[in-house]
């Protein structure tokens, strides 16, 4: 079972949170408990002092000593006694209903305190020495051992010459908690008060987190099923959401521009196909009705038939081409090789179509020194490809009478080809679509100057997969240059 995204942020949003409040309440509840404990040290000391100081330079009253009764003092108030310097109970101000009204304490095991274990008590030990003092002891109670703790405080009691005649010995129960019930109550108050602030809060959070998220993967599930006229869910002021968001806007805008192109390609590849195959299907039918046993007529007609069954092998093994190319699966073999020197064929293999156009070819290297050599790493028959294609096209609309010019230098780690002719350029906004599959500027898509439109296509397939890039420049009048480079080699 899936759990959805605001359940499982809200969840662990909820679990920090806990964390967090139960650490925060703990430090804060041993703050407030030792502010209080210090608090209640000062005010019990303040007594003791206030205590001591009614028999100060007094003679101590002579009474029958009296046991210290330690179980007295869990009940609650502060019980006080005064203490001579021996140990022993002068006075108590702690009245017990009944002889026995609670247990003896585990930790002590007896009713009453003997003397010498009263003096040896640490409070008790510096009261003796001229210095007030306080101490918190634990005892544990009845069957069930619970905890306990009582604060003492003792103050001397000086003579009219300075000395220690007695200690006035207070204690007093601190609650069982820690804290006095009302600020226990408080303290949880505040803290649940906290976790319902910071769940609502966690609770918002998450919805604006999911809610986003949801509306992207019910988008998506459109687009997956085929509607690729989805956009992305209103803008967040959350980072990485909007950035996702953005993501889907681009992925969904390529899918659009993919689906459009997928079906111009269709579009163009079957008008492609069904001219020849028409032609052929003509010429068949027109030697099947009688011109077949014209010796004279069916020349034309067969070599019509010739003409456009050779124009459907170079489409398929162009098509062929570029389905390689895009899947990475073309058979190059890359040496290095002379660039210069391979245009200078390639430009003789072609002088015969450019002079019958009055066209001139050159090349033209950057450099006097013959020894620079513009050697790259490529493969020779899909580079000669490339270049018969630019020169094809740049004959095809040189105007008569001019050149075309192939360019070549050293940049850096690469080896620049730039194949330039005079004729009447590209519009702008058709520049950079040249290199798109069956795209001609020429929107009546006649031959008269161009082929199946996949002759710069190609040209781009085969220098990318030479591990090189391409780009085209061009000016209305002006002429165009398409310019590629190579990685070079020494």
């Amino acid at each position: 079972m899936r759990i959805p995204i605001g359940i499982y942020l809200f969840i662990s949003y909820l679990l920090v949170l806990l964390a967090g409040t139960g650490l925060a309440g703990s430090l804060a509840w041993r703050t407030v408990e030792q502010l209080y404990l210090d608090s209640q040290r000062e005010n019990l000391l303040a007594q003791a002092r206030l205590t001591a100081s009614a028999f100060q330079g007094e003679y101590l009253p002579i009474l029958p000593a009296q046991p210290y009764i330690q179980m007295a003092n869990t009940l609650a108030g502060v019980h006080e006694r005064l203490i001579g310097e021996e140990g022993a109970v002068l006075l108590d101000s702690t009245v017990l209903a009944g002889e026995d009204p609670i247990e003896v304490p585990a930790a002590e095991q007896v009713g009453y305190v003997a003397p010498d274990e009263l003096l040896a008590r640490p409070e008790i030990k510096k009261a003796l020495s001229g210095q007030p003092a306080t101490f918190v002891r634990s005892f544990a109670f009845g069957s069930f051992a619970a905890d306990r703790r009582v604060l003492y405080a003792a103050a001397p009691v000086f003579s009219r010459n300075n000395e220690v005649i007695g200690i006035a010995y207070l204690a007093m129960p601190l609650p069982a908690s820690g804290l006095p019930p009302s600020v226990t109550l408080e303290l949880l108050g505040a803290v649940l008060l906290t976790a319902l602030l910071a769940g609502l809060a966690g609770s918002i959070l998450t919805r604006r987190i999911a809610r986003p998220l949801e509306n992207l993967a019910g988008a998506a599930n459109a687009v997956a099923s085929g509607d690729l006229q989805q956009r992305p869910p209103p803008g967040t002021d959350i980072r990485e959401v909007h950035g996702l968001a953005q993501a889907f806007d681009r992925m969904t805008e390529s899918l659009r521009r993919s689906r459009q192109v997928h079906n111009a390609f269709i579009a163009d590849v079957t008008h492609e196909l069904r001219t020849p195959l028409t032609v052929i299907k003509g010429t068949v039918e027109t030697l099947e009705d009688g011109a077949l046993d014209d010796l004279k007529g069916r020349g034309p007609l067969l070599e019509s038939m010739h003409c456009e069954t050779e124009r459907l092998i170079r489409l398929v093994n162009d098509l062929l081409l570029l389905t390689r190319a895009d899947a990475g699966a073309l058979q190059l073999d890359l040496r290095p090789l002379d660039l210069s020197e391979l245009a200078r064929s390639r430009c003789e293999g072609l002088s015969l179509l450019a002079s019958r156009r009055g066209v001139k070819l050159e090349v033209v290297e950057a450099g006097d020194d013959p020894s620079n050599r513009c050697c790259v790493l490529g493969d020779a028959d899909r580079l000669a490809q490339v270049l018969d294609n630019l020169l094809d096209n740049a004959i095809r609309y040189a105007p008569e009478a001019s050149s075309v010019t192939v360019r070549i230098r050293q940049v850096g780690d690469e080896v620049e080809c730039a194949v330039g002719d005079r004729g009447p350029g590209i519009p702008p906004e058709h520049l950079d679509l040249i290199f798109e599959r069956f795209y001609r500027a020429d929107a009546s898509r006649q031959r008269q100057t161009g082929g199946a439109g996949l002759g710069l296509a190609i040209v781009r397939a085969l220098v990318l997969a030479q591990g090189g890039r391409i780009c085209a420049k061009s000016a209305p009048g002006d002429g165009t240059s398409i310019i590629f480079w190579l990685p070079s080699v020494d």
